[in-house]
């Protein structure tokens, strides 16, 4: 369903991407983890072409989005994107926020958007917050409202970039239940340091340093016996760190 194949990108003289590669199938769940500065988040964004890749291919559904020939606009109706710091319209209310895209790109009718936005803000848990701005919303909340605008599109894939690196602590687990019922209903690549949802959601985990993957696998075998001493190391720190067993 996804392939990202042989990723590089610069900014300058400073190498952030060299030479990324994974699949991903139909409702898979993979997990990107590592060090800070080390490439992550500006591989979601050469995924959907936010920050277009200096060397490599991604293909989605069998289309290469990377082709420059192609309409990225109506490619990126595919990809949901969840975005560390919310990017909500603060002048528009929760609902609005998700129903505006199913308007103007989907150019689905105001009533029928209307509806399709109050399904998907139930299905976050956040109906009774349908009319409030992002201003009364909790952090927790107002990353729900982003999570229900993504599903509201139908994507092939939702990417999520530390969705929960903004939040106070009481409100993570809020954000992680609702990523759980999505999980292998839509395909998730999720960038983050909650080992606990990585290992209890994830189908694969892919550990990345210095632009680079070091290590993949499914949590079992990446928390128990990761094969690469580097791995054991990184995921030795987060366990201390995080109190994980």
């Amino acid at each position: 369903m996804l392939e990202v194949k042989d990723i590089h990108k610069s900014f300058g003289n400073l190498n952030v991407l060299n030479g990324v590669s994974f699949n991903m199938d139909k409702g898979e769940t993979k997990v990107i983890i590592g060090p800070s500065g080390t490439g992550k988040s500006t591989l979601l964004r050469c995924i959907n072409q936010l920050t277009p890749p200096d060397k490599g291919q991604v293909w989605l559904e069998g289309e290469e989005i990377t082709d420059k020939s192609k309409d990225i606009n109506q490619i990126r109706q595919k990809i949901g994107f969840v975005f560390q710091e919310f990017n909500l319209f603060n002048h528009l209310t929760a609902l609005r926020n998700v129903s505006i895209g199913l308007e103007k790109i989907r150019k689905i009718d105001k009533e029928k958007a209307r509806c399709r936005a109050l399904e998907e803000l139930k299905r976050v848990g956040l109906e009774n917050q349908a009319n409030q701005y992002p201003a009364q919303l909790s952090g927790g909340q107002k990353q729900r409202v982003g999570i229900a605008r993504a599903l509201a599109m139908d994507p092939s894939i939702i990417l999520f970039d530390e969705p929960t690196s903004a939040l106070d602590p009481e409100l993570i687990g809020d954000v992680l239940d609702v990523m759980k019922t999505i999980a292998g209903k839509v395909a998730m690549l999720v960038v983050t340091h909650e080992m606990g949802f990585a290992r209890n959601v994830a189908n694969e985990i892919i550990f990345m340093e210095h632009g680079v993957v070091v290590e993949s696998g499914p949590p079992s075998l990446m928390f128990r016996n990761p094969k690469k001493p580097r791995t054991k190391e990184f995921l030795g720190k987060i366990a201390t760190l995080y109190g994980e067993e």
